[in-house]
């Protein structure tokens, strides 16, 4: 019998970690927050229960670092569109990008969409959010009331995607791209600058 034979398989710790996040991932994504244990997220994984609360401490502290890493990748606040000359153009061209019916929603959305009704998860949804996106938009826009300004803008990319892509609004689902995103313009625009006085 080959020596290797008798000695415990080596775990490669990255690996398992990154098999749990991939596994929770896709389960948040599915069914939110509530709607999943991690038995089912330590079985997707290959792995015990006892060994996803060995990595990340508990569910909670699971789920915010799915989320984080979701929200650090971001889809329309990219570096590129926040430095962009024309910000209000660009945000509204990749609004009415990503919320085509024909897109797929994207995974921080789906989470955060399906967990809101756990007052833990959108907790810890809601730290995320502002941490990435929120802290993000609100330091390119100057002057007064920047943070306000800037989550206005976060509901209104909420609000198209939900309505748009997600229930499938017939005025929205079905409207010109070209049309929709000459009116998502103006309303960015109006807040990025800054308030009148």
């Amino acid at each position: 019998m080959p020596e290797s034979a008798n000695k415990p398989r080596k775990r490669n710790a990255a690996a398992t970690r990154e098999a749990i996040l991939r596994s929770a991932h896709e389960c948040f994504v599915r069914s939110g927050y509530d709607g999943v244990g991690v038995r089912e997220i330590a079985a997707g994984a290959g792995v015990t229960a006892m060994l996803v609360n060995r990595y990340f401490g508990s569910k909670e502290s699971l789920f915010a670092e799915v989320i984080a890493r979701d929200l650090d990748a971001p889809t329309i606040l990219t570096p590129e569109t926040l430095a962009s000359p024309t910000l209000a153009r660009d945000m509204a061209r990749l609004i009415v990008a990503v919320t085509d019916s024909q897109a797929r929603t994207l995974d921080g959305f789906q989470m955060t969409f399906r967990s809101a009704g756990s007052t833990r998860a959108a907790e810890l949804a809601k730290e995320q959010i502002e941490r990435f996106h929120h802290q993000r938009l609100a330091g390119v826009l100057s002057g007064d009331k920047a943070a306000e300004r800037a989550a206005i803008i976060l509901s209104l990319v909420a609000g198209v995607q939900i309505l748009r892509q997600m229930i499938g609004l017939d005025a929205l689902s079905k409207a010109d791209p070209d049309v929709l995103a000459q009116l998502i313009e103006p309303l960015i625009a109006a807040l990025i600058a800054l308030p009148k006085a």
